[in-house]
């Protein structure tokens, strides 16, 4: 790609083929596009497309031992934020749509979700756990400022009185402080953002579509002063880029009111490595080996890692050097907080007056009618 054609405001400025289509049409018919006249078109007319999908649920089980919840739900799939290491890009591969450019342009987008949330909610085998609204792509990414789907769920959430965990780098959480501070008052949620950096100029190159650096340090601070229990996420720390922030940003969340930090060390999963390789050596041309060969000691010596347990936090003496730094700095900064634990024990009386209510709603129709 010659410098003039970089893609500004997007982060992949690759659109590498889709691993399910080995054998696609595109390899037999010379009027379908070629991958790179794909990316060509990308770079022409770089507006998102919202493309409606009908799922028949929402709620997902989440196998990972790496998290820590075991239910998600996503009102969107692929993310105009543009992080160019997202785990989930590798995701959009499902739905037809390539891990790179075409993952932060074409967005899925499910209106039923609440509808779907209340339904699973309300089925008698379900016993209320920890539902996190995200854990794949950004609830508040920029579509859902005109959606409205997250609060839609929202709602359904304090509604119910069912406990539910946020993920989020985009201070638009804000539009939404009503219900999350009614949430909060019966111990229902949990925030967590997601800052990778201080630096708003790195930020920019890093997740171009995403909230500023100030507006995500006053979304922390007005969420905790409306007594929401806030977790901030470093995720991800990349060797070498951004990993001499550990402390000045513990520091600062910690002084605005956040509730405790964690982490996650880069993880370039599927296709990720040839973006971010691809990224870092146009964006940081002075340090990019330095930065991939110490991903590959982090990752065991390979850029591309999805073994449990290691790809998240990383081994050998770089992981050791940034989770020595976090914990050192959660020791000096946020020595005496806690997160607090969320409330189940409101859930089952809540469906059940629900659902009591809801059957007289219904048989004051028929009467009326």
């Amino acid at each position: 790609m010659k410098k003039e054609e970089y893609i500004k405001g997007r982060g992949a400025q690759l659109n590498p083929a889709n691993r399910f289509h080995a054998q696609s049409c595109e390899l037999y018919l010379d009027d379908l596009p070629t991958q790179e006249e794909r990316l060509q078109a990308i770079v022409e007319n770089p507006r998102t497309k919202y493309i409606e999908v009908f799922p028949k649920t929402i709620v997902n089980k989440v196998n990972s031992p790496d998290l820590g919840f075991g239910f998600s739900m996503n009102p969107y799939q692929g993310c105009e934020h543009g992080c160019i290491y997202c785990y989930a890009r590798n995701s959009h591969e499902y739905w037809g749509y390539s891990a790179g450019a075409e993952f932060e342009q074409n967005i899925l987008v499910k209106k039923s979700a609440a509808d779907l949330l209340r339904q699973t909610l309300l089925k008698k085998s379900w016993k209320g756990e920890l539902i996190t609204l995200a854990g794949n792509t950004d609830i508040y990414q920029p579509i859902e400022r005109k959606m409205g789907i997250t609060r839609s769920c929202l709602q359904v959430f304090l509604e119910l009185k069912h406990p539910v965990g946020i993920i989020t780098k985009n201070a638009l959480v804000l539009r939404d402080l009503d219900i999350i501070a009614a949430l909060a008052e019966e111990r229902l949620i949990g925030v967590t953002l997601s800052l990778t950096t201080l630096n708003q100029q790195l930020k920019s190159v890093m997740e171009p579509r995403t909230s500023s650096v100030k507006s995500v340090l006053h979304a922390i601070e007005k969420l905790s002063a409306a007594g929401v229990p806030v977790n901030v996420n470093m995720a991800p720390v990349i060797p070498a880029i951004n990993d001499e922030e550990i402390f000045e940003l513990v520091k600062t969340v910690a002084s605005l009111g956040a509730k405790s930090v964690s982490y996650i060390v880069v993880r370039l999963n599927g296709h990720n490595s040839l973006l971010f390789e691809d990224w870092v050596r146009k964006n940081f041309p002075d340090r990019a080996n330095k930065v991939l060969h110490q991903i590959k000691d982090m990752h065991g010596g390979r850029l591309n890692d999805s073994e449990y347990s290691r790809r998240m936090k990383g081994e050998g003496k770089f992981a050791e050097l940034i989770h020595r730094q976090m914990q050192l700095a959660r020791y000096k900064y946020l020595s005496g907080t806690q997160f607090p634990k969320l409330n189940f024990d409101l859930f089952t009386s809540a469906r059940q007056q629900w659902i009591a209510k809801s059957k007289s709603t219904i048989q004051l129709d028929l009467f009326n009618t």
